[in-house]
């Protein structure tokens, strides 16, 4: 089984983790493995952007994220595992694959909601650039 699974949550949209939590969770117990919880703060994209915004904006955000992450695993997860949680800025999928690396992941657990669908056909779903770059198993929950 998989002693190192990475689960990725968006904290905005409950949708993200409803699914794959339980289903990350059960793995990780089943397994007697670590379950790591990856939350991603967009970046700006571009120092254009990023200068409209207040000088702490962005350091104010990682730590309301850390703060959520640690109320929802609190709240989701109950009774003995090892979880470690992990907030990082960037591209989704990009920070998905270094955490990939970074955590020894095994396994990805991603949740696939209903697609928007122009914007995924402009620029593609997150779950979709994970799966075809990853070099690990990617379990997509529905």
């Amino acid at each position: 089984m998989y002693k190192t699974i990475l689960l990725t949550v968006d904290l905005g949209d409950a949708a993200s983790w409803k699914k794959a939590l339980p289903a990350a969770t059960e793995i990780a117990r089943e397994s007697g493995g670590t379950l790591h919880v990856l939350s991603v703060v967009p970046d700006f994209g571009s120092p254009l952007v990023a200068q409209d915004f207040p000088r702490d904006f962005q350091k104010n955000a990682v730590e309301n994220a850390k703060a959520r992450l640690q109320q929802l695993l609190g709240d989701e997860i109950h009774g003995p595992l090892n979880v470690v949680p992990h907030v990082a800025v960037g591209r989704v999928h990009e920070v998905v694959l270094e955490h990939i690396e970074a955590t020894g992941a095994e396994l990805v657990v991603m949740a696939s909601h209903a697609p928007d669908r122009v914007r995924e056909f402009l620029v593609g779903s997150q779950a979709d650039r994970v799966v075809r770059r990853s070099p690990v198993s990617v379990l997509v929950v529905r």
